[in-house]
């Protein structure tokens, strides 16, 4: 009986996704509409209506607005709209990757590889200002830029962290917002490694790319050389 018990709850809620999600999709076509206009759409009543609606109130995904009035004003309250939130837009599918590849390859048919150099150059200089602000008070030692250089990444969206290994140092940014475009132009990425070098102030190695299908982007810093001891010889001329 359990087992029944939780398989029709599962159904229930399978059920209840879909039809959010229908509603979820007129909001994005009509922009807004009232519980009576979603309810007379998908054939729900106005408790059922109103169930969905709540839940996806409680969850952010909509958001109220009257209506205005029209005609003669009556009485009873205005008519409340529903709205699809930022949050829940930015849960349908989106084309930019596709436009930014092929705006890439217009510029690359039309100027040249250096003119996609030059374009994912100034794609990454504001982000190189504001994380290097973020760097000013952390020192000289590339390790210790790397770790001021995770935070400041993962506040623009990166997610990044750096560890401390035995040759120096890693960087590793969990998250690219440019990796489906990236596979494609890996100028995007060597634009970002040389951001990196500057910002932590040496030579740095990309081991792995989200782009080019590993898990992370991985980069490898060198903790700084050991200045080798001056060793003085001796010759003797007397003999």
């Amino acid at each position: 009986m359990a087992g029944a018990a939780t398989g029709t709850r599962a159904a229930t809620s399978a059920s209840d996704g879909r039809t959010r999600d229908r509603v979820a999709q007129l909001l994005l076509e009509r922009g807004a509409a009232t519980a009576a206009e979603l309810g007379a759409q998908l054939g729900l009543s106005p408790a059922a209506i109103r169930k969905h609606l709540d839940a996806m109130l409680a969850d952010r995904l909509v958001e109220v607005r009257e209506t205005p009035r029209r005609g003669p004003r009556g009485r009873g309250r205005p008519a409340k709209a529903f709205v699809l939130t930022a949050a829940a837009r930015e849960s349908f599918p989106h084309f930019y990757d596709g436009i930014a590849t092929a705006a890439l390859r217009w510029i690359a048919e039309h100027g040249g590889p250096q003119a996609v150099d030059a374009f994912a150059t100034a794609q990454v200089t504001a982000l190189e200002e504001r994380c290097r602000a973020a760097l000013l008070e952390a020192g000289d030692d590339p390790v210790a830029r790397a770790e001021a250089l995770a935070e400041a990444l993962t506040a623009e969206g990166y997610a990044a962290n750096a560890t401390a290994i035995a040759s120096g140092g890693q960087l590793c940014q969990h998250h690219c917002p440019v990796a489906h475009v990236a596979a494609e132009f890996p100028q995007l990425c060597d634009a970002e490694t040389a951001v990196i070098s500057r910002l932590v102030g040496t030579h740095v190695q990309r081991l792995a790319t989200i782009a080019h299908g590993d898990g992370v982007c991985t980069t490898h810093i060198p903790a700084p050389q050991c200045v080798p001891l001056e060793i003085h010889t001796t010759v003797r001329t007397d003999t």
